[in-house]
């Protein structure tokens, strides 16, 4: 029974991994097999200026998305955990960003941020917040938090819809017993409901990290790795020196660097996941 679902995740998630781990490791180039370096492609890439910057950047970019993703996703579910008339027609809602195609959105926001249409630069100048247009996508600071802003825009649903499906698992008989012995809105959150999330978010941080740090679309869409590469992350990256130059084996080094780690994290997150459960 299982057979189908092996044979499927062997042809597009190991077939592909261990390719990749191939020609890491070779000096492939389009139309030409390359040679066996060993692991030379891993140990040149720190040696360069771009690849030092893309790591910082994906770094950056994923502990920030992430951190507010949670924070937000959090906050987000125990206001959609209320009761209140309409609330169901509003879950559904809030879901939109994340169901809707990543492209197609990522081209919106591009749209709302450019220098000369941007709708944020029309409201704040008629607020009189800014004298003039802000060029969102050109200054590296705005630019780095504006591709952010969009990944945890489309990602925070996801965050928000799968806290508040663990916390209609929280037993209401402990809020009733808490609230009896006089503890009050923070005590019974930080005593009750993080404890006892404990699984879910544990389950919903390591999803995100490994999607986050590998994300693709927003970056290449909406900013394409600039200004002067202070966006660019390590997906990005790979996909312009493997189609640009044909360096297939740098950029599939460059799509593997942060594997290791990532796999390290995975295991370190299923233990405590298990503990948690366990809990």
């Amino acid at each position: 029974m299982l057979a189908p679902t092996l044979l499927l995740l062997l042809l597009l998630a190991v077939y592909p991994l261990l390719y990749a781990l191939y020609l890491s490791m070779t000096s492939t180039q389009v139309g030409t097999p390359g040679r066996f370096v060993g692991l030379a492609n891993f140990v040149r890439l720190p040696q360069t200026q771009i690849f030092a910057l893309t790591l910082w950047n994906t770094v950056w970019y994923t502990v920030a998305a992430v951190a507010a993703k949670l924070v937000l996703g959090l906050a987000l579910a125990l206001v959609l955990a209320q009761r209140a008339p309409g609330m169901r027609w509003i879950r559904g809602a809030v879901l939109v960003p994340w169901v809707a195609p990543i492209s197609l959105s990522v081209l919106a926001w591009t749209w709302m941020f450019d220098l000369s249409f941007s709708v944020i630069n029309w409201v704040l100048m008629h607020l009189h917040l800014v004298p003039g247009p802000i060029a969102w996508l050109g200054a590296p600071r705005l630019a780095r938090c504006a591709v952010v802003l969009v990944n945890v825009w489309s990602g925070l649903p996801f965050f928000g819809i799968t806290f508040l499906a663990g916390l209609v698992t929280v037993p209401q008989e402990l809020y009733e017993a808490a609230t009896v012995d006089g503890v009050g809105a923070m005590g019974r959150f930080w005593a009750i409901t993080l404890p006892l999330l404990r699984p879910v978010l544990a389950t919903v941080l390591l999803f995100s990290l490994v999607m986050t740090s590998s994300d693709f679309a927003t970056v290449f869409v909406l900013t394409h790795g600039g200004p002067m590469n202070t966006t660019q992350l390590l997906a990005t990256l790979a996909f312009k020196l493997g189609l640009a130059t044909g360096d297939l084996g740098n950029a599939a080094a460059i799509s593997l660097y942060l594997f290791p780690a990532l796999a390290c994290m995975t295991y370190v997150q299923a233990r405590l996941m298990r503990r948690a459960w366990q809990w």
